[in-house]
C-alpha cells in the first residue's frame, strides 16, 4: 500500500500495572490476543490506513517490543524506536524525545488501542485547520469510561481527563495529530496536560469518531478484544 499518513508514533511505554502479573514480565504492547502480540494488530492495522514510518515510544521492558516487532518490514512498515530512558518521559515527554523522527508533523495513538477509523481524513482534517493539534472524540455520556472532553463544530473547548469538565459528553479517542511546535518549548510531561492546555487556548481542532475502540488496558477489555478481534462471541456492551 502507498504511503498516505504523516509519521505515527505509538505510546507503548506505561508499566501496564492494570493487567497485573500480565504485564510484570513482558510488556503490554505484546500481551497475546486473538494468538499473537497485540501490537501485531495494531501494525497490521496503521498499515491498511497507509501508515509508513512508526515510531515506537517505549519505557518499561522496551527491548522487548523492538525484538519481537523490528524494523517493521513484515507489516510493510519503516518502524523506529524511540527509549524514554532511566526514568518514564510521560506520554508528552516521550513525544518530545521522539520528535527528531517524526518530524513537523505526524499522529500519536497508544499503544493499547485499537481504532477503527477512517485514519486519511482525520489528517486530511488536521491539514487544512487552523490548529496547530487534533483529538479524535466519540459522543460518549459516560458509556465507555468518563467522559472527558467538550466539543463543538469542529474544536474541543475543554478537556481534563482527571476532573471531567462541565458538560463533557464526548471521550478522548486515542488518535491525536499535532505540530511539532506543540512541544518544542518544553512543558508538561503528560500528554493529556497538553491537551487540557491546548483546549483552554482554543488551539484544539476535534474530528468525530463514529465506531467504538477496542483497548487492552484492564483485564476486561483484553478480553473484549480477543474476542472481537479472534472474530468470536461480542461482549454483552459491545455496539459497533
Amino acid at each position: 500500500m502507498s504511503v498516505s499518513l504523516d509519521p505515527i508514533a505509538i505510546l507503548a511505554g506505561g508499566l501496564g500495572t492494570r493487567l497485573g502479573e500480565r504485564t510484570r514480565l513482558v510488556p503490554k504492547a505484546l500481551a497475546p490476543v486473538a494468538g499473537e502480540p497485540f501490537v501485531f494488530h495494531q501494525l497490521r492495522l496503521l498499515a491498511r490506513h497507509g501508515a509508513g514510518r512508526v515510531v515506537m515510544c517505549v519505557g518499561h521492558l522496551g527491548e522487548q517490543i523492538e525484538a519481537a516487532v523490528g524494523d517493521g518490514g513484515r507489516f510493510g512498515l519503516d518502524v523506529r524506536y524511540s527509549f524514554d530512558g532511566p526514568h518514564l518521559a510521560g506520554t508528552a515527554g516521550a513525544v518530545r524525545k521522539a520528535l527528531d523522527l517524526l518530524g513537523e508533523r505526524f499522529l500519536v495513538t497508544y499503544g493499547d488501542t485499537y481504532l477503527r477509523i477512517d485514519y486519511e481524513a482525520v489528517q486530511a482534517t488536521f491539514h487544512v485547520g487552523s490548529h496547530p493539534a487534533l483529538m479524535t472524540v466519540l459522543e460518549n455520556d459516560g458509556c465507555w469510561g468518563q467522559s472527558n472532553a467538550v466539543y463543538a463544530d469542529g474544536l474541543v473547548t475543554a478537556y481534563d481527563k482527571r476532573t471531567p469538565p462541565v458538560g463533557a459528553r464526548w471521550i478522548d479517542y486515542g488518535l491525536l495529530a499535532f505540530e511539532a511546535s506543540v512541544f518544542t518549548s518544553g512543558g508538561a510531561s503528560d500528554l493529556g496536560q497538553v491537551c487540557k492546555r491546548l483546549a483552554e487556548q482554543g488551539w484544539l481542532g476535534g474530528y468525530v469518531a463514529d465506531r467504538r475502540f477496542l483497548e487492552i488496558g484492564t483485564p476486561e477489555a483484553l478480553a473484549e478484544t480477543n474476542r472481537v478481534l479472534g472474530h468470536g462471541r461480542l461482549g454483552p456492551t459491545w455496539v459497533d
